[in-house]
């Protein structure tokens, strides 16, 4: 399939993608809002000429924010546009840059809606977060010259091999991209083998490791369980959970109150849409639940806590005493398991973990990283580390030591971005 053979699939699909908005909205209301941003209709007032980075959802645009940070620190004349595709990323990059940076939704793959967006914009140079790539913006792009970077680049065997049945789209597609930074050689054998030019690839490593921890939040946190009372209670979160996973998560914590009775659970779900339904099953299941959005007390016969908030995840790691990273006990990929790392904190995983393979691998091999099938796997682990405070220790050491020992590929990806900046 070519470039001009999918977006004509594009176009006729045009009624599905509607009515899979409809049915997100339904679901979640943000999705009803900004609509006209998606087709490149009644975009905000932006400034041309700038450095435009897009970032798909959530973990994407926390990934992007150091580098963000440190374009606008070295570039304050550009403008500095952000994009994503889910409210949810939306948000969070209002709470991180405010007004500091310029931001809507990425139109559809639709060429005339990424030639609308790409001539009202004018950017400079186009930084792509990790894997969301398209066809018909990157080609836009080549058309007007400016220089498209993936930046943090990853791709697992299994999209590998999906990007391989589109031969003829995706070779095209990478072949016009002028730098792909991914995170390690593995990645870039496979990007190579897609069609990317063998001296367009480099390995930065991923910026993940470059962390950087307020180093008031464990005192923030500390505070916080001294005034709960749980000072010495036993605490442990379930983060970026996935539908199916609760459950698991939930048969796990019944089964550590048979030799812990007074411990606690922060649940937190990946997707705000499910917080409701989460909460009600924690009730359903006889768990005395707390909400953190209403600002609810954690007191003695509090059982779990539900992580309700949005941005908030680094502080809810800091209160526990080791921490279940979700995505993992279902096919999902896992999710980010360096932020825990960065506060010290035991990690727990499931198997899931394709879309972390290279981090997973490197805090295993260190002792940092125990991996669980089921509850029962799960709560044993849980409970070990309770049991083994030196052994809990060790292992948040290693953690740490992992992220400290791989810190640098935000500097390395400045330096390169900095080239492409440069040339005329």
């Amino acid at each position: 399939m070519n470039r001009t053979f999918y977006t004509l699939l594009l176009h006729l699909a045009l009624p599905l993608i509607l009515l899979r908005l409809a049915w997100r909205a339904w679901r979640a209301p943000a999705y009803a809002r900004r609509v006209g941003e998606r087709f490149a209709l009644g975009l905000p007032e932006l400034r041309p000429g700038g450095i435009w980075v897009h970032a798909v959802s959530v973990g994407e645009s926390i990934a992007a924010a150091p580098l963000i940070r440190a374009l606008q620190a070295r570039h304050p004349e550009l403008p500095l546009t952000v994009t994503c595709m889910t409210p949810t990323g939306s948000e969070r990059i209002r709470a991180l840059f405010g007004d500091r940076v310029q931001h809507c939704y990425l139109p559809y793959d639709l060429p005339w809606a990424a030639a609308r967006f790409l001539d009202r914009l004018q950017p400079r140079l186009a930084v792509i977060m990790e894997t969301e790539l398209w066809p018909n913006h990157v080609h836009q792009c080549a058309r007007r010259g400016i220089p498209v970077a993936l930046a943090n680049g990853r791709l697992s065997a299994r999209s590998a091999r999906g990007y391989g049945r589109f031969a003829r789209l995706t070779g095209p597609m990478l072949a016009e991209m002028r730098w792909l930074a991914v995170q390690s050689e593995a990645e870039a054998e496979r990007f190579r083998a897609l069609g990317a030019g063998g001296e367009a690839v480099t390995v930065t490593g991923s910026i993940k490791f470059d962390l950087a921890v307020d180093p008031q939040l464990p005192e923030r946190a500390a505070a916080l369980r001294a005034q709960w009372g749980a000072a010495y209670r036993p605490v442990w979160i379930a983060a970026s959970t996935h539908a199916g996973e609760d459950e698991i998560v939930l048969a796990a914590h019944r089964r550590l109150q048979a030799g812990f009775p007074e411990a606690l659970l922060i649940l937190v779900p990946r997707h705000p849409e499910r917080f409701a339904q989460v909460f009600e099953l924690c009730r359903r299941e006889g768990f005395a639940t707390a909400q953190r959005s209403a600002g609810e007390a954690v007191e003695a016969g509090t059982a779990v806590l539900l992580g309700d908030t949005m941005g908030e995840l680094l502080f809810l790691y800091a209160l526990a005493d080791c921490a279940f990273v979700g995505g993992s006990l279902v096919p999902s990929g896992g999710h980010n398991l360096l932020e825990p790392a960065a506060l010290g904190k035991p990690l727990l995983s499931g198997p899931h973990l394709f879309n972390f393979l290279e981090i997973a691998a490197r805090l295993d091999e260190a002792g940092a990283l125990r991996q669980v099938t089921d509850a029962g796997s799960l709560a044993a682990a849980v409970g070990a580390f309770w049991s083994e405070p030196a052994g809990a220790a060790r292992a948040g050491a290693a953690g740490r030591a992992v992220l400290e020992a791989n810190q640098g590929a935000l500097e390395r990806l400045l330096k390169g971005l900095e080239r492409l900046l440069a040339k005329p």
